[in-house]
């Protein structure tokens, strides 16, 4: 895909120009299931319950009513003071009505929180409409904006043989249209449609650009979004380039609502010297006419001004125009990894004094790479420090990548990377401080009390925040990552009893068209692990899908997958037994009793069904987390019966990590 720099924009343009789509993502996949598109800024962070999220609270409230209600269907607000002020735009696609619209942004508050946890500079896309927040809502007259992505819906799917043509006629009918949303549209909105000839199918377009521009202003940003970007979707079926300000789209099957605004026509094969128009002449003959004037005049010239203040710029911006690019990367390189690193290093006198010197009081726990204490630093804030133990195999050099992976990953339901330490000889990882710690310990200890205050709507709120965060890892971040250790002790509860996923340290980074990956050496825990993982050293998504699938079944029976005591006393592991009451009917006696009988019973046979379509023993079988999510969130969708569990015969204990070597 080729890129240029966006023309510089006037200061009271919307603020950020974020770049749009995903383009590694979007080339696999259908467009429908890329929706939402989040983007989540990296220059500031702000704290749970603090002033900022107060502040974006109250605009969540606001702003969908105030853009519905808007005749543009755009609006913006801002709340609050600096540093903790907050701006924010809501827009809605100019054929969308007012219900749609306030939908379709009240769901985009809901999820950009989400997605981009405690980021201050955040956008998400969406079919119908688009959110951004940020406490920057201006910039520079010298801002060139990042460097656009596009995507194409079909990277195999070709128009025509005759590509030239085709993109020719294509640029007309994407300028008519860009032209109409800029000079003959109140909300900067126009659709259009062009049936050429019979070797081409109908193409179908949309331009549209935030309605606080002027006319000029809007045409300048859709002509340099068009002009760096056309020529990259190559014979493709459709496109889509965003900007927050600006945006246009192309298919060859329709997809906005009502008629087209702007519709051009032409003959097969093209005359060579097309006669003028005559006042006799017909309707479909001053269509042509028109078109070839814009293709013959107007679209060269507008081109070649684009191509010239595009290669003016590019040399004269270059270095901002780079370092805008990293502010938000798909994909970085190792030196921007080292850099993000580099940036979070916290001194060992600091974090020496925040937990007094790693007292034994401050212990939190130990686990197989060392232990973990709490902290308070000078601000007050209260850390969680994870002391790697010099026994520890990891190397500093792989420790980074680690970090690098970790520190880009941010989520509701992933515990916090606050910072890292590597001086003299300690090796330490900063996070923040979960108060309820594991739901190990909570689930399964020996107080009788801590158990019984998890009740049903507790564990239904684990169990749907621990599929998000997996469904963030899986499908929705920057990068795809299996976890590869998903257990009840990786899982920390903050102090409203949201679930976090801790513990990467066994982590790997999948490319987005890569589905599964063979190790030699397996690691993980006795219990949670794959029998394809554990026999054979497959791992994918499938594979932590199955140690959801043990989770949920623990969270609503209450007892281990690897309890020793328990499988020697009944006829197996927690699977083999919760498999045999399914078959039988009887499910429901493998409830927690401790939640005596204070429990929707539709709601935990549901979640019970949801674990046994996790555990099958067929990979394929297994449910993605997307859709594990929209089962938790309905009743009404129908569940397939689930296959037998991939039954574990095998080691029983406590949760041990392990290592061991395969044969492939």
């Amino acid at each position: 895909m080729r890129t240029c720099t966006k023309l510089p924009m006037a200061p009271h343009l919307l603020a950020v120009a974020v770049a749009a789509i995903i383009a590694a993502v979007s080339l696999l996949v259908p467009r429908a299931a890329g929706y939402p598109w989040p983007f989540c800024g990296t220059s500031n962070d702000f704290k749970p319950n603090s002033t900022y999220q107060a502040n974006l609270n109250l605009l969540a409230a606001t702003l969908p009513k105030n853009v519905s209600a808007s005749p543009t269907l755009y609006a913006t607000a801002v709340v609050g003071a600096v540093p903790e002020q907050v701006w924010a735009m809501g827009l809605c696609r100019g054929d969308a009505n007012a219900s749609s619209c306030l939908a379709c942004l009240t769901q985009a508050f809901q999820d950009l929180p989400n997605d981009c946890s405690y980021n201050k500079d955040a956008t998400i896309y969406y079919d119908p409409c688009v959110l951004h927040y940020s406490d920057v809502h201006t910039l520079p007259d010298d801002d060139t904006g990042p460097t656009t992505l596009s995507y194409t819906i079909n990277n195999n799917a070709n128009v025509t043989s005759d590509p030239a043509r085709f993109e020719r006629l294509l640029a007309a009918l994407v300028n008519a249209t860009a032209e109409h949303a800029a000079y003959n549209s109140t909300r900067r909105f126009a659709t259009g449609e062009a049936d050429f000839d019979q070797e081409f199918p109908k193409v179908y377009t949309l331009a549209q650009c935030t309605p606080d521009q002027t006319p000029a202003q809007c045409r300048r940003c859709l002509s340099g979004l068009i002009s760096q970007s056309l020529d990259g979707f190559q014979n493709n079926i459709g496109g889509r380039v965003l900007w927050v300000n600006c945006t246009w789209r192309y298919e060859t099957a329709p997809f906005f609502n009502g008629p087209a605004m702007v519709r051009l026509a032409s003959s097969s094969p093209p005359a060579p010297a097309p006669a003028p128009a005559t006042a006799a002449t017909g309707r479909g003959e001053r269509k042509y006419s028109v078109f070839i004037v814009v293709l013959a005049v107007v679209l060269p010239t507008l081109a070649a001004l684009n191509l010239v203040f595009c290669f003016c710029f590019w040399r004269r911006r270059r270095p901002v125009a780079h370092a805008k690019q990293s502010r938000k990367p798909m994909y970085s390189t190792e030196a921007e990894d080292m850099e993000t690193v580099d940036s979070i290093m916290i001194d060992v006198s600091t974090l020496r004094a925040a937990t007094g010197n790693f007292d034994e009081s401050n212990k939190l726990g130990e686990g197989g790479f060392g232990a973990v204490y709490k902290g308070v630093l000078p601000d007050g804030d209260e850390i969680a420090v994870k002391r790697l133990s010099k026994s520890s195999t990891q190397g500093v050099e792989e420790l980074k990548n680690e970090l690098a992976l970790v520190a880009k990953l941010k989520h509701r339901n992933l515990v916090r990377l606050i910072g890292v330490c590597l001086e003299q000889q300690e090796r330490l990882l900063v996070y923040e401080f979960v108060p309820n710690r594991s739901l190990d310990l909570i689930l399964f200890g020996t107080d009788d009390k801590r158990e019984q205050q998890l009740s049903w709507e507790q564990r239904y709120k684990i169990i749907n925040g621990i599929a998000r965060g997996l469904q963030y890892l899986h499908e929705d971040s920057q990068l795809k990552v299996v976890h590869r250790d998903l257990k009840a002790s990786n899982i920390l509860l903050d102090v409203d009893m949201n679930p976090k996923i801790s513990d990467f340290g066994l982590a790997r980074i999948f490319s987005r068209d890569q589905t599964q990956a063979v190790t030699s050496r397996v690691v993980g825990t006795y219990g949670y692990m794959a029998p394809e993982y554990l026999m054979r050293g497959n791992y994918s998504v499938k594979s932590d899908a199955f140690s959801f699938g043990v989770m949920v079944l623990e969270i609503v029976t209450g007892r281990k997958n690897n309890d020793s005591y328990y499988n020697s006393q009944k006829s197996g592991d927690l699977l083999t037994t919760v498999w045999e009451h399914w078959e039988a009917g009887t499910v429901a006696e493998l409830v927690d009793p401790s939640l005596g009988e204070s429990f929707p019973e539709g709601d935990v046979l549901r979640c019970i069904h949801i674990g046994l379509l996790c555990v099958q023993g067929d990979p394929a079988a297994r449910p993605v987390m997307s859709s594990v999510v929209m089962m938790l969130g309905s009743d009404t969708v129908t569940l397939q019966a689930p296959s037998k569990p991939g039954f574990f015969a095998g080691k029983s204990g406590t949760n041990t990590t392990v290592s061991a070597d395969v044969s492939l």
